[in-house]
């Protein structure tokens, strides 16, 4: 579906804006200042209570008392402060209490005590609130770190330069805590040249993370000894097929893995691709021309053998000097705005110009967020693949990104 309107007008990270103007970065704008006020509305609300249940109680008849804006400081104070600062709070109120009671003469009622003990309680309340808030926020910290470990070790940061060839690689999970789901990418260079995968395996939560480790584990083996991307192919098959059978938690009936396998062997200009029922990847080349490396004749998921039999067949494409092969999962294409328009990359790339891979996958990832106004309900696997141009430097450069028209 071609971005249209105002949308064309407002490609962030991808080239200028059609009315001349600069950018704004993610974040800037209406929507983030609206997030800076409100949190210094908030940062400030305890003291404004405080003060707000003074002045009342001062005007207004002895009857009258500002309790509840005292006793709600310190509640609020509990999950944004410290524990200093939300003990402090308390502290505050409690003797603005007693300083009232003194100015009216009414320090021994017991209304006043009655008033006193429950700021003080409530004072309590909200310290017992407040360690609990830290206690969690330090578990979901060790919690996030271990993620973060997992994702390591299952999907490994690729290194910048594998056999001659420029890469990058990013993995954003739909859910803000979340650091790992189905999707899965994979470079590793081996006897027959450059190999590398992009997949989406079927579901989500663990059972989806344990078919992603054995899709790689037999990727990692096989694509160092399997002559051709059709055997490779059968070996990632059979592991499927296997595991499904031990496992419990993979779905050995209805589970599939769709993916792209790709190979580019040295010394040549040659990508070849075999695609199993995975979306399209994208070729980028140095003039800001773009090809759609679509299959000749589509073909069904891996772990779906049993529904149709047919051969693989890896087809080849030219990849020259300055081109950069894009892979990703269907979160991408997936993703939509708040009118429902789907986010087409083959339409938002079209025609503009990067400096690597690196910068090509950071401008998707802003242009994405700014698409879908920054939620995203399915996880998305990035992977860009460039053959240095001539004279390209050995590291990545920080250059502006640029449209093909608006170069020299």
């Amino acid at each position: 579906m071609r971005a249209t309107g105002r949308q064309e007008s407002s490609v962030v990270g991808l080239g200028r804006q059609d009315n001349g103007e600069r950018e704004r970065p993610e974040g800037e704008g209406a929507d983030g200042a609206a997030n800076g006020v409100a949190r210094q509305v908030v940062r400030v609300l305890p003291a404004a209570l405080i003060t707000l249940g003074l002045v009342f109680d001062v005007l207004t008849p002895p009857s009258f008392t500002g309790s509840p804006f005292f006793s709600a400081a310190p509640l609020i104070a509990a999950p944004l402060f410290s524990l200093r600062a939300t003990a402090a709070t308390g502290a505050l109120a409690s003797l603005v209490v007693i300083v009232l009671h003194l100015y009216h003469g009414t320090t021994w009622k017991v209304e006043a005590l009655t008033e006193l003990v429950t700021v003080l309680t409530v004072s309590g309340l909200a310290l017992l609130i407040n360690r609990v808030v830290r206690r969690s926020g330090e578990q979901l910290a060790s919690a996030r770190g271990i993620a973060e470990a997992a994702q390591r070790a299952v999907l490994p940061t690729p290194a910048e330069r594998i056999g001659g060839l420029h890469v990058s690689a990013r993995y954003e999970a739909a859910q803000a805590d979340a650091f790992i789901g189905g999707d899965l990418y994979a470079v590793q260079e081996t006897p027959y040249g450059v190999r590398l995968a992009v997949g989406d395996v079927r579901g989500k939560g663990l059972g989806a993370v344990e078919a992603v480790a054995v899709v790689l584990g037999a990727f990692r083996e096989a694509a160092e000894t399997e002559p051709t991307l059709e055997d490779l192919a059968r070996r990632l098959e059979r592991a499927l097929a296997r595991e499904g059978t031990r496992r419990d938690s993979l779905d050995a009936v209805e589970g599939f893995t769709t993916c792209v396998l790709g190979e580019i062997p040295p010394e040549t200009q040659v990508l070849r691709l075999l695609n199993r029922g995975h979306p399209e990847p994208l070729l980028l080349h140095a003039d800001g021309e773009l090809a759609v490396l679509a299959p000749a004749e589509p073909a069904l998921p891996l772990g779906m053998a049993e529904l149709g039999g047919w051969p693989d067949r890896a087809e080849e494409w030219a990849f020259p000097a300055g081109t950069t092969l894009l892979l990703y999962t269907d979160g991408l294409t997936e993703a939509r705005d708040r009118a429902g328009a789907f986010y087409d990359p083959a339409d938002r790339l079209r025609g503009r110009v990067f400096p690597g891979p690196e910068a090509l996958l950071g401008a998707l990832s802003s242009d994405v967020r700014r698409h879908t106004g920054g939620g995203a309900t399915d996880d998305m696997a990035l992977l860009a693949v460039g053959r240095p141009g001539e004279g390209q430097p050995e590291r990545r450069r920080t250059v502006p990104v640029v449209r093909r028209d608006d170069r020299l």
